[in-house]
């Protein structure tokens, strides 16, 4: 597969942990060769919401981790309004 297929092959591996998916996202750091780190969003599926490229470990943990923040509020968000359109 090459190194193109390693960070979804991380994804792929909540695919092992259960049968019933609980809603859980990881992020994937991947080492790229001499270029830097790709990140990912990943639900337990391996269904990647968010995906980038940085050329270091903590610039990519961070981004990583700040796109998991604003998937996780828009989320929260979505339910808030949808619940007080049904009031």
């Amino acid at each position: 597969m090459g190194d193109a297929g390693a960070g979804l092959q991380a994804c792929e591996t909540g695919k092992e942990q259960g049968t019933k998916p609980v809603g859980m996202f990881e992020v994937i750091l991947t080492r790229r060769k001499r270029f830097g780190w790709r990140w990912q969003v990943c639900d337990q599926s391996g269904k990647v919401f968010a995906d980038g490229f940085e050329r270091t470990r903590p610039s990519a943990k961070y981004y990583g981790e700040r796109a998991l923040f604003f998937l996780l509020s828009q989320a929260h968000l979505r339910n808030r309004s949808a619940a007080s359109s049904e009031d």
